[in-house]
């Protein structure tokens, strides 16, 4: 083996592969201390771009849960006032019967009527959920949410058989019945033939109430579905993020600390090695 002293190339052998080490146990320390596998895109290329778009599904989707817990409270709310526009309604058909006795004062039961038509009324026009009507106007187009990941989309149109956006914002056969209502006079009271067609009108509302209240039920249900699914699709997602981008700490440690080991060895090599060129002097002896 030919001794030389100007390069020694084991002692850079060494050297390079104590940085080499070096360098793997920082990484798996930066690991350790970020909780992170991918401290760079360089670390994974393909898994940073993967995690990354999963993280934007990941938001997307979460959005689209809010859309649809706001949407569950939209319902909730209108379902509550629909409730109560319902109870009107009995007590208005207890005062048709009651109409039907002619012992009775027909002028108070008028007014009666009157006062529960216009409270329905009220509560069609005044009912909104941020501001915007729910059972009024514009509220029978429905209301389109967001629901999943782009282009999943729903249309919660549980108005439809109340509400539209001309005819004073409910639909032909509501308006008539509403108004019909609040206008009615004892004279109308009076008459069978004019009892008979409040109670037509009566159940014209009724029938438009029930079918609102039917598809807000139908569509908290489609909702609730809809919420399980993303939960599922957000907690696998997650759980693909996790595996790209946190770091296994019990790996890490088992890295970290063969490192030392393996870095101290070295260490020790190098200055073995780098005193090595000195066996020359003996051939000056």
């Amino acid at each position: 083996m030919p001794f030389k002293v100007n390069t020694n190339i084991n002692a850079l052998k060494a050297y390079y592969q104590l940085a080499k080490v070096n360098a793997q146990t920082t990484k798996a320390q930066l690991r350790m201390a970020s909780g992170k596998r991918i401290l760079q895109v360089a670390d994974d290329t393909s898994g940073f771009n993967v995690g990354t778009s999963l993280k934007g599904k990941v938001a997307v989707m979460q959005g689209a849960q809010n859309n649809i817990a706001a949407a569950k409270n939209m319902l909730s709310t209108a379902e509550g006032a629909l409730l109560g526009v319902n109870d009107l309604l009995v007590t208005i058909e207890g005062k048709l019967s009651d109409a039907t006795n002619p012992t009775n004062d027909r002028t108070a039961l008028a007014s009666d009527i009157q006062a529960l038509a216009k409270e329905i009324d009220a509560t069609l026009k005044n009912t909104k959920f941020n501001n915007t009507h729910l059972l009024y106007s514009a509220a029978g187009s429905g209301f389109t949410f967001q629901v999943g990941e782009a282009g999943d989309t729903i249309n919660i149109d549980y108005a439809d058989s109340i509400a539209d956006g001309s005819n004073n914002g409910y639909q032909s056969g509501v308006s008539t019945s509403l108004y019909s209502f609040i206008n009615v006079s004892a004279t109308t009271l009076t008459s069978s033939d004019g009892i008979a067609n409040l109670q037509t009108y009566l159940t014209s509302l009724k029938s438009a109430v029930t079918d609102a209240l039917g598809d807000i039920g139908n569509f908290t249900q489609r909702l609730d579905i809809k919420s399980d699914t993303l939960d599922v699709a957000i907690t696998n997602a997650q759980a693909s993020i996790s595996r790209l981008f946190d770091a296994d700490m019990a790996m890490e440690q088992l890295k970290a600390t063969r490192g030392q080991i393996i870095g101290q060895a070295a260490t020790a090599m190098l200055a073995q090695l780098n005193m090595a060129p000195q066996q020359v002097l003996q051939l000056f002896g």
